[in-house]
């Protein structure tokens, strides 16, 4: 799971909100384009065209919108810009292996849920080199019921991460580096290019980390 951080909504949505009367009431089904949209760009292009949930690279066509609390247990929320988020796989194929969002589908528990917008929640979450994500905390349910829930041990998952931590992290570099090659590495990963940012970019910022802990406990 990646952090999230969230910018004002687009004023073409706030517009079209107000524009509720007592004979009609805003809901997300109703929203349309434009407004839809641009509503999408936006998410988009905060999140620097990256999954909230997966990390992987996303974009118009290939992403959906993401309620985090899902609309049939919040619909108070439906329209709420802070529940709004963009997260990979625009349809689902039929027999395809789901993850990330429309895995999640309506699932929801408060005590068990971890929102990308939670500045600490990357921290929860560790990765090998093989690919494979897991909790930081052994006891940390939450962050092991997100892994199961979003389904971010699937085979698709794990091979693209490992390619990317392949990619960063080869042998070689691994045997010589040192804690100010690892910081290079993390602000490069770190920085978005033209709007984006890599595919995993916080798995492999994630990892430096870790290797950087490693190296000054050595």
């Amino acid at each position: 799971m990646r952090h999230v951080r969230k910018g004002a909504e687009p004023s073409e949505l706030t517009d079209w909100k107000l524009l509720e009367n007592e004979d009609w009431t805003p809901t997300y089904p109703t929203l349309q384009n434009p407004q839809k949209a641009i509503l999408k760009s936006q998410l988009l292009a905060e999140q620097f065209f990256t999954c909230c949930y997966c990390g992987r690279s996303i974009n118009s066509s290939d992403s959906h919108i993401e309620h985090f609390r899902p609309q049939e247990a919040a619909p108070e929320l439906q329209l709420k810009y802070s529940n709004l988020l963009a997260s990979c796989i625009r349809e689902t194929p039929k027999n395809s292996q789901l993850h990330c969002g429309h895995l999640k589908d309506s699932w929801f528990e408060e005590n068990l849920a971890i929102s990308p917008l939670d500045e600490t929640c990357e921290s929860r979450f560790s990765y090998l080199l093989t690919g494979v994500i897991h909790t930081s905390q052994t006891e940390d349910v939450p962050a092991q019921t997100m892994i199961e829930v979003l389904g971010l041990n699937s085979e698709y998952l794990k091979n693209r991460r490992e390619a990317a931590l392949q990619g960063a992290f080869d042998a070689s570099f691994l045997e010589t580096t040192t804690i100010n090659e690892l910081d290079s590495l993390i602000e490069g990963f770190s920085q978005p290019i033209e709007g984006k940012l890599q595919s995993f970019y916080h798995v492999i910022v994630r990892f430096a980390h870790w290797q950087k802990a490693f190296l000054a406990n050595a």
